[in-house]
């Protein structure tokens, strides 16, 4: 036992080095903005006006409170700087790991499988998704409360305590309030009561802790499964008015319960055979009809095989079940996203199928004289083997360019990772023709997407190409009626080409839509700032500040608009705002740098550029206009 909590340790040791990789790497512009970059309220930090809005928000269409303090928690402490975002996740994720071989040891007594099953959930590379996207907070901050939820179960079962079942309970809510897919976690509870608790078997009373009729279990478990189905409610009911759920017109349900099957097997591949890793795999517009069969004969099999060795090897029924119940949620019966599977859903179904191949191999080999050493060398190489692609996988996730090239490589018609590409060119390398090839390969794959209208859209806008650009609005407000951004974007359009009035008209409509629409109070706001009414645009203006308190968004995006006006004077006392709100902001530091060099205040441009070199050394865009500038 001492030896194999060293070499678990060694393990742990192993997980931080490697994982601690992504303290160099930046935040990804998909979903890391909404929980993060530019949420307002988070980037505020821990007070009480946050925290009030962690326990009431259903933003990203999920209802995880949990997960927004520990997001604030990292603004509070490290700022926008995404080093320590990324490590309190490796941290999180770590000690999940050690959890993990803890709950092992006291459920099966049998320290180096238990510590084999907890190094595969440390290093496998299916997990690099959880870890190294500071968007899955979610994953690795639920994963540790879903492993403190069954310790403390194991402990009440060896001694039944009211506060004991009670602490269960408590690490369970906690566990949903970090992401509601942990509902699955009572029938979880249910199968270790089969093996190895063995608390469904009256004839090994002696060996189990507690031996109870299966209804006395049940009935155990009751409340457990009304919070889930509390939880499961609750996070359906968001989704839906969050617009994550896709309809049955968008993807046909049996179009998803074809997907349900082929998505097993090819989780039950990426366990054993992880390749082709990707942000996103796009959801297929059919099924091939030999992978269907065979998926789902694949599945019959191993289900059959498992209920008739069940007695003889338990631990298949709840390895088996295990994978099989907890991917139930995010198994796209209810459609949400436009993903077909994903790396971060395995981050809990995966200890299933972990036992299955210990235990498994463990029983293979146990008629070999040499069963110690053949297990001990197989089970180097196998976490050698998951160590050294989870450092081949983690490098892809460096920044934006490197994963999104990865995933388009690994992935076919992928338009919903074009677009990111295409808005990750044109904001990072000032590559605009090279995001409009992107929106424009997009749109190719898929013309009736609202989205990659609007983007490209937004790229003629950029370029002046004005009738372009509204069009592509127009067709987008077409697809996706009743869209605040589209008609905030139509609205911009129309005042770059002169049309204020019907401009105006556009934003108007936007605050009808969403009286909440930041973006459609700044552009109204700068149009009448424009139009010399400074006074009709304070309202406007405060209700940005009032929407968005802790950010420098409103005053830059008018400083900008206003220097490109020629508005010198007034732009300046904006961008004086913004700095003065965010002095760290890269973006504020960046345009106001730029400001200052047109206006040929050279030492205080250089000193902003430097600023944002400080943050993010590798910024093309800041050492350009170093040098033009002569620095």
């Amino acid at each position: 036992m001492r030896l194999s909590t060293l070499l678990c340790l060694v393990m742990l040791v192993v997980t931080l080095a490697l994982f601690s990789r992504t303290a160099g790497f930046d935040f990804i512009n998909f979903d890391d903005p909404g929980y993060v970059t530019a949420n307002s309220v988070v980037k505020g930090g821990l007070h009480g006006g946050s925290v009030a809005w962690a326990l009431q928000s259903s933003e990203m269409s999920n209802w995880h409170p949990l997960t927004w303090l520990s997001h604030m928690t990292d603004v509070q402490l490290f700022g926008l700087k995404p080093a320590g975002h990324h490590l309190t996740s490796v941290v999180l994720h770590t000690v999940s790991a050690f959890l993990l071989f803890l709950l092992l040891v006291r459920l099966t007594a049998m320290p180096w499988r238990s510590l084999v099953v907890a190094g595969l959930f440390a290093l496998h590379p299916m997990h690099v998704e959880s870890v190294a996207w500071v968007a899955e907070r979610k994953d690795v901050l639920s994963g540790l409360f879903w492993h403190l939820t069954l310790l403390m179960y194991v402990a009440y079962v060896h001694k039944p305590k009211p506060w004991r079942y009670l602490a269960t309970m408590g690490c369970f809510v906690l566990g949903l309030m970090a992401k509601p897919m942990l509902v699955t976690l009572p029938v979880v509870l249910l199968l270790l009561d089969w093996w190895p608790l063995n608390r469904f078997r009256r004839d090994q009373a002696e060996t189990a802790p507690a031996p109870r009729t299966a209804r006395h279990l049940f009935l155990e478990k009751v409340p457990f499964f009304l919070i889930s189905l509390l939880s499961s409610a609750a996070t359906i009911f968001v989704q839906q008015h969050g617009g994550a759920v896709q309809s049955l017109e968008k993807v046909q349900f049996g179009l998803r319960l074809a997907n349900v099957f082929i998505a097993y097997v090819r989780y039950l591949i990426g366990m054993f055979w992880p390749h082709d890793m990707a942000i996103l795999y796009p959801f297929p517009t059919e099924i091939i009809l030999w992978q269907l069969a065979g998926s789902i004969l694949v599945l019959i099999a191993i289900s059959a095989a498992v209920f008739f060795f069940r007695r003889r090897f338990p631990y298949l029924a709840t390895g088996w079940l295990w994978f099989v119940v907890t991917l139930l949620p995010v198994i796209g019966l209810i459609q949400v996203g436009g993903q077909s599977h994903a790396d971060r859903y395995t981050y809990l179904p995966y200890t299933g199928l972990s036992i299955i191949a210990v235990w498994g191999v463990s029983e293979l080999c146990s008629s070999l004289s040499f069963k110690e050493k053949a297990l001990a060398a197989l089970s180097v190489l196998t976490l050698a083997v998951c160590a050294v692609m989870t450092w081949q996988q983690l490098g892809f996730w460096r920044n934006n360019i490197t994963l999104y090239r990865h995933t388009l490589a690994v992935t076919s018609n992928n338009y919903l990772i074009l677009n990111n590409y295409g808005i990750a060119l044109n904001q990072e390398y000032g590559d605009a023709d090279g995001a409009l090839a992107a929106y424009q390969e997009a749109l190719r794959i898929w013309p009736n997407s609202a989205l990659t209208r609007n983007n490209l859209g937004t790229m003629y806008l950029a370029k002046g190409r004005y009738a372009e650009a509204l069009e592509q609005f127009r067709e987008a407000s077409r697809l996706d009626p009743g869209e605040p951004m589209v008609m905030v974007n139509a609205g911009r359009a129309l005042a770059k080409a002169g049309r204020l009035n019907e401009a105006a008209e556009q934003f108007a409509a936007a605050l009808r839509q969403d009286p909440a629409a930041a973006d459609a109070h700044l552009q109204l706001a700068i149009l009448l700032i424009k139009s010399g009414r400074s006074s009709e645009a304070r309202p406007h203006y405060e209700a940005v500040q009032k929407l968005e308190p802790s950010s420098a968004r409103g005053p830059l995006t008018i400083a900008v608009e206003l220097a490109a006006a020629g508005m010198v004077g007034e732009a300046d006392g904006y961008f004086r705002q913004a700095m003065t709100i965010e002095p760290n902001s890269l973006d504020v530091n960046f345009n106001l740098g730029v400001f200052l060099a047109k206006q040929n205040r050279l030492d205080e441009a250089a000193h902003c550029f430097y600023r944002v070199l400080q943050q993010k050394p590798d910024s093309d865009l800041a050492k350009n206009w170093l040098k033009r500038i002569g620095r």
